[in-house]
């Protein structure tokens, strides 16, 4: 007979084992309605128009969709269910599906990733604000404008991530030594802090190396439909130049826009930071002056920059960022250690799977199946064509952009918007840029970019904050993207 200790002990051994397994299922739930809904999808018939393989293809990008909203379990894991999804479910050899992952725009998205790690080591933050102060002066809302110009700028070069993390420390400092008010503190933090993170996420589609989506999108659009022996189709292999053309601009139109809604959005009793700027002054004074070290880290970015503008069309972009990360590391301003333990490799697998699924859609015709369902629901609307079906597409591609990374929304769109681009005879390349274009409408939540999640970390913003301000960003992102694509885009020939 069990003594009563005993007893007592294994029935709270049981309850305990209960409790992990309720909470287990509680924390994965989405992972196994997922998997209910693929097993679901898969016993019943594939639908008139759509190959079995079409079908299958469907069901993993719906079960990869899904995943990506809710992440039960992490992104990376998702990037390995694709993988042996194409390798067990469609049967391709595996050697096919490795070669599939392994591309430009995969060496470009993990190059410029090592190129990032590489800058945020030379710790220049609080050089860059009193360079900012230096220009705009101290008022405070030319201060918040300069914070953006130049947040703007670094992200469409090396990536909204990356100058968010660099820039944060930037206001932080100048939020320090401004007041020690809380509430006077979170006032100027609402406005430097959008400042930094708006900026970053509409930045990010001025170059290809300003996002991952961008490098995807151009991946798409050169094996959908450049054709080495067709220079009809030569503008669909778009090179780093011609990209800045099409899109930075519109950069550039949004960031004032973007300042003035900040401005009356969010107002602060302090106009003047004079006293927090001598404060910065003195402590750079402190640190003395700008090294070698320094200054060969801007002449390697610099260089990497050109080769990137003037070199990418001949040997690609990825081998450009490849390249500047091994220089960075050749001269000893960052260690291996350092890229091994900064760079998320995860984010790298995740973009490589999702390309690798995107070409699998093209290829068995679901990515067309799926667009001539899009089509069929807008028809009756009047959004078929023309600027309506431009409107569409930017609508669905910034809902799906708030809730799963931008890179991901862009990854599952992507083969989709060019089939329809395809079905309507629209110019694809149009299609795809308004695509890669609006999935920098991240306005309304914390996680929607990066940048958002960097700045929210700092712990002076509210979730609500970015509702209250994303809506007026939308507005005035959906209206100088639909201007650009009748007025400006007509006039470069695109």
């Amino acid at each position: 007979m069990k003594s009563p200790r005993f007893g007592l002990a294994t029935g709270c051994k049981d309850v305990y084992s209960s409790y992990i397994v309720i909470h287990y299922l509680r924390e994965k739930r989405w992972f196994f309605i997922t998997l209910v809904i693929q097993a679901a999808m898969m016993l019943s018939p594939a639908p008139e128009g759509v190959s079995p393989e079409g079908w299958r293809v469907l069901i993993m990008t719906v079960g990869a969709t899904i995943l990506f909203m809710t992440e039960p379990i992490p992104l990376p894991a998702v990037a390995l269910l694709i993988v042996l999804g194409q390798i067990f479910l469609l049967g391709i050899d595996s050697s096919l599906v490795a070669k599939s992952l392994m591309k430009d725009s995969v060496l470009f998205i993990m190059g410029s990733l090592m190129l990032a790690v590489a800058l945020v080591k030379q710790k220049l933050d609080k050089r860059l604000a009193l360079l900012i102060v230096g220009i705009t002066g101290s008022n405070t809302y030319r201060i918040a404008f300069g914070i953006s110009i130049f947040s703007g700028i670094l992200a469409s070069f090396i990536g909204e991530h990356t100058v968010a993390a660099m820039m944060l420390p930037v206001a932080l400092s100048l939020l320090q030594l401004a007041t020690d008010d809380p509430a006077k503190r979170r006032a100027l933090g609402l406005l430097f802090l959008f400042s930094i993170s708006y900026a970053c996420a509409m930045a990010g589609i001025g170059t290809p190396s300003g996002g991952a989506r961008n490098a995807i999108m151009i991946d798409y659009l050169r094996d959908f439909f450049y054709a080495t022996d067709d220079p009809a189709t030569f503008s669909y292999s778009v090179s780093y130049l011609h990209w800045m053309i099409y899109s930075y601009p519109i950069f550039l139109v949004q960031l004032p826009l973007m300042h003035i809604i900040l401005r009356y959005t969010f107002k602060t009793e302090i106009t003047d930071l004079g006293p927090a700027v001598e404060k910065l002054k003195e402590q750079i004074r402190n640190e003395g002056a700008l090294t070698e070290r320094h200054y060969v880290a801007i002449f390697l970015f610099l260089l990497t920059l050109v080769g990137w503008v003037g070199f990418s069309s001949e040997v690609g972009m990825g081998t450009i960022a490849i390249l500047g990360a091994v220089l960075f590391l050749v001269t000893g301003l960052v260690r291996w250690q350092d890229l091994n333990s900064g760079v998320n490799w995860g984010v790298v697998l995740l973009y490589a799977a999702a390309i690798s699924l995107g070409v699998q859609m093209r290829d068995t015709g679901a990515a067309a199946w799926v667009a001539g369902m899009f089509m069929d629901m807008l028809a009756p609307l009047g959004m078929d064509h023309g600027i309506g079906l431009l409107a569409a597409v930017m609508l669905l591609t910034t809902f799906i952009t708030n809730t799963m990374s931008n890179g991901a929304a862009v990854a599952v769109l992507g083969p989709i918007v060019l089939s329809i681009a395809v079905s309507t005879e629209t110019n694809p390349l149009a299609m795809g840029m308004i695509t890669a274009i609006s999935s920098a409408f991240a306005y309304f939540t914390v996680i929607g970019t990066p940048a958002s999640t960097i700045v929210y970390s700092s712990g002076l913003l509210q979730p609500k904050d970015f509702m209250v301000v994303g809506w007026r960003m939308a507005l005035m992102s959906f209206a100088v993207l639909l201007l650009a694509s009748k007025l400006y885009w007509p006039l470069i020939g695109l």
